[in-house]
This record gives structure tokens, C-alpha cells and sequence, in this order.
């Protein structure tokens, strides 16, 4: 893939590698056993202007694509997949307020690209995931405000952001049609944050649910028209899920790294266990995948930069990638045989890390609903 990119994006991935090589991977474990926000971490990546990297120049960004963030990530991923996760955050913020936003909300723009303002996202209720129609936050209309009751789950950053887009219904008989956007300040009465979440692995994201107790808010505050949301998060999804899979893939490359680093070291009667047919096949399944993934994100990233639809290539990438990186690291653990089931290994890190990427950003029994329905249009 390396002769397929520019100069400037090669310079971009090495600049990332370095940084994920010399700043991240030697904290990683640390980040995971803490499970505290790790916010020097976060700053470092900001201060290399990494939040920005897809964002146009005329928004403050470094003016670059979809092709180079999810390259961004891979290398951030392979350090850590939680930083990774901290990474698709921001980025993810910035384009969607640059997209949506009026000139109050790009205002925001500046400081969540350098770190001082920690964005959020809250769509994900108690009692709903997939089913995002049948959220029951409520935003009603009073004068010049909208009053928001309801609780949001699993919100990364719930801990310790500034500020959150939280997705409520403003016509609640609408369904997905009267779903709005609106940018609530955590400082404002009636914002409770809870416990954070003690999760399997991902951690030091600051995960927590997010009640909302009559927090009142300006109209001004809602981001793109109001009951217009649903159809801004579908597409939001679409560069999401791009991330998630670079995430995945990140992950998946430095579990095979220490695999092929580790058969080489580890001795077996008489000769390395890489050179027993069984370790060679896990590994070239491995190596067979991983390249695949790339290519299918790649692929779905050039046509998102092109400014085509990629539901279906979104889809794929996502569901492809994240599969095949639960299994090649669990793989890649047992290659480590009972060392891999150890703290002291990196790959135990990544099989707890992982698991989540196949649940996150629509779980994959709906990106096969996706493939499904977008095959079956063309085809039909």
C-alpha cells in the first residue's frame, strides 16, 4: 500500500508511528491497568495537530482525507487501541460540528483540535443501541431553550468532557423523524455524570452514562435543523466506522507482530515454534487478512474522499476487519501459549481491547443487515 500513498500522507503515518512507538506503546499498559484518562497522552496527540488531520484548511485542520485519519489510526492502534478510540473522538467531533455546525458551533473547532475543549457524543440510551428511533431523551421546546430529560449510556469521555452532542427526540411522535442534535455544556445544571464504567478492556476512556434532569439549553445550541439528527447520524456512522475498523486493524498488526516476534524467541523441542507448520498458517492467515482489511478500508475511504455513498463498503470494511481481528488475536495469543494469558504480554492487552470493536459503531449482526440491503438493491 506504502507506493500508493503521497508524500505527505507517508510523512503523516511515519510522524504517527513515531509518536505511537515512543510515546504511546510505552504507556499503554500503564493506561490499562490505571483506567484513569490519560490526559497527557491525548495532549501530545493534539499538539502534533493529529485531531485535525481530515478537517479542510480553511477550518483550522491540516486539510487532508478519510485515507489519511484511518491511516492515522492504524499506527495510533498499534500502540494502544484505547488511545486509538481517544483519537477517533475529536476527530470525529471536528467534522461533524464543521459539517452541521453554525459559526457559534465551529467556534469549538480550535479548542477541541488542541485539547482544551474534550468532546462527546451521546446517541446510546439504557434501553436502546441499535434501535436508535426508539430513544426516550426528550428535548422540549420552551420559549428560546430546549429543557433535555432522559439518561444516555456507555458515553466515552462522559467523565471528563466539556461538551456533548446529545441526540434527543424534539418530536417524539416522529419516530427517526424527530430526532435533533444539541450541544449541551456539562457545566449546566441538571448534568449528572455516573460511575465509570469498569469495562473489559478499553480502558481510561472515561465511560459513564449521562443524566439529564431538565438541563436547559438555548435553541441556538441545537446543531442542524431540528428533527433533521437521525439522518446526520447515519452518515456520521458511515466515517465512524471507518475509524473502528482502522482501530481493529491497528490492533490486529501488532498482535501479529509480537506473534511472528515471539515464535522466532520461543524454543520448542530443539527449534523456534515458528518453524512448525501449525505457527506458519496461523500466521499467514494472519498476514492474508490483515491485508485485506487495509485494502477494503482504503478502499471505502477513497470513495468517501471522492464524496461517494459508502454504506455498503463501510459496512464491510467494518464488519471484515473487526471479525477477522478477534480472531487473529486470539490467534496470536495462543501462539504465546500460556504467556499470552499474561499482563506481562502486550497481546493479552489486545484481545481485551478488541472485543469491543465488533460491538461499537453498529454491532456487526447490523452491518450484515447493511451488506444485505444494499446487495439486494443493486441486485434487485
Amino acid at each position: 500500500m506504502d507506493h500508493f500513498l503521497s508524500d505527505e500522507q507517508r510523512m503523516v503515518r511515519d510522524t504517527a508511528r513515531k509518536l505511537s512507538d515512543e510515546v504511546i506503546a510505552p504507556v499503554a499498559a500503564r493506561i490499562d491497568r490505571e483506567d484513569a484518562f490519560p490526559r497527557e497522552t491525548y495532549l501530545a496527540l493534539a499538539e502534533l495537530g493529529l485531531f485535525g488531520v481530515a478537517l479542510p484548511e480553511d477550518a483550522g485542520g491540516a486539510g487532508m482525507d478519510a485515507l489519511t485519519a484511518c491511516i492515522v489510526m492504524e499506527e495510533i492502534a498499534r500502540g494502544s487501541g484505547a488511545v486509538g478510540n481517544a483519537f477517533a473522538i475529536p476527530v470525529e467531533a471536528a467534522l461533524f460540528l464543521n459539517h452541521h455546525g453554525d459559526a457559534a458551533h465551529k467556534a469549538l473547532i480550535p479548542n477541541i483540535l488542541d485539547g482544551s475543549v474534550i468532546p462527546a457524543t451521546a446517541v446510546t440510551e439504557p434501553d436502546n443501541g441499535s434501535d436508535v428511533a426508539s430513544m426516550k431523551t426528550v428535548a422540549r421546546r420552551e420559549g428560546d431553550d430546549y429543557v433535555i430529560t432522559g439518561s444516555k449510556a456507555w458515553v466515552t469521555f462522559g467523565q471528563v468532557a466539556d461538551v456533548i452532542m446529545v441526540f434527543a427526540k424534539t418530536d417524539p411522535a416522529a419516530g427517526h423523524r424527530g430526532i435533533s442534535c444539541i450541544l449541551v455544556e456539562t457545566d449546566r445544571p441538571g448534568v449528572h455524570r455516573g460511575k465509570s464504567e469498569e469495562l473489559l478492556g478499553m480502558h481510561g476512556l472515561a465511560e459513564c452514562m449521562i443524566a439529564l434532569d431538565d438541563v436547559r439549553v438555548p435553541v441556538t445550541n441545537r446543531i442542524g435543523p431540528e428533527n433533521g439528527a437521525f439522518k446526520m447520524a447515519m452518515e456520521n456512522f458511515n466515517f465512524s466506522r471507518l475509524m473502528m475498523s482502522s482501530m481493529a486493524l491497528g490492533m490486529a498488526q501488532a498482535a501479529m507482530e509480537d506473534a511472528i516476534a515471539y515464535a522466532h524467541d520461543r524454543r520448542q523441542f530443539g527449534k523456534p515454534i515458528f518453524e512448525f507448520q501449525a505457527i506458519q498458517f496461523m500466521i499467514a492467515d494472519m498476514a492474508k487478512d490483515i491485508a485485506a482489511a487495509r485494502l477494503l478500508i482504503h478502499h471505502a475511504a477513497k470513495l468517501y474522499d471522492a464524496g461517494q455513498p459508502i454504506a455498503l463498503e463501510a459496512a464491510q470494511a467494518k464488519l471484515f476487519t473487526t471479525d477477522m481481528a478477534q480472531v487473529h488475536i486470539s490467534n496470536a495469543l495462543q501462539i504465546h501459549g500460556g504467556n499470552g494469558y499474561s499482563r506481562e504480554f502486550r497481546v493479552e492487552r489486545l484481545f481485551r481491547d478488541v472485543r469491543l470493536s465488533q460491538i461499537y459503531e453498529g454491532t456487526n449482526q447490523i452491518q450484515r443487515m447493511i451488506i444485505a440491503r444494499q446487495v439486494g438493491k443493486q441486485y434487485a
